[in-house]
């Protein structure tokens, strides 16, 4: 499946299969991670790989209820690194690189995910301070956001996105110079 495929069926699934992911795929996509790009090349993250099936079901909890991230047997908690980021984004010298770093690396995966028939779905709804508590992550690191990854109940999940639901290209596209 190319790149084009992989974007164009990629969803957000909300219900999984009780089904292992081979540990191949598992490392496959994790190396994805590694090599997404980041500004300067500073690679200001860390991922947690979240197996065990009581901190998974705990993470519910601190996710509004989204029973999902329960459901599938991996999920991707993505964590930047303030102190490691490129600082300069858009000009501003404190401002650093770590949350569009994580966003693309996060990215990648989903789409690698798709290649391989796994779903994922970007999760930003979550109770930072107590996520930070159950992985032990320091306060001086942000859980910019996570994924679930697993083998989607519904297979037909996988879909090319509905036109009428996306807005027209005129609707989003400038050229030359912001247009309203």
């Amino acid at each position: 499946m190319d790149v084009f495929e992989c974007i164009n069926i990629r969803r957000s699934i909300r219900e999984y299969l009780d089904k292992p992911i081979p540990e191949e795929h598992l490392n496959r996509l994790l190396n994805v991670l590694r090599a997404a790009p980041s500004a300067a090349n500073r690679q200001p993250w860390k991922f947690i790989v979240v197996t065990d099936t009581e901190k998974r079901r705990a993470m519910v909890e601190h996710c509004g209820g989204q029973r999902f991230l329960a459901q599938a047997p991996v999920t991707i908690i993505g964590c930047g690194l303030t102190e490691q980021a490129w600082h300069g984004m858009g000009g501003n010298k404190t401002a650093g690189s770590e949350d569009v770093d994580l966003a693309i690396a996060l990215d990648h995966l989903t789409l690698a995910a798709a290649a391989l028939g796994l779903g994922t779905c970007w999760v930003g709804a979550f109770d930072e301070a107590c996520f930070k508590k159950l992985f032990n992550v320091p306060a001086n690191v942000k859980i910019v956001a996570l994924t679930p990854l697993g083998y989607p109940k519904d297979k037909a999940s996988f879909r090319a996105f509905a036109e009428e639901a996306r807005k027209a290209l005129d609707e989003i596209i400038c050229y030359d110079s912001y247009q309203k």
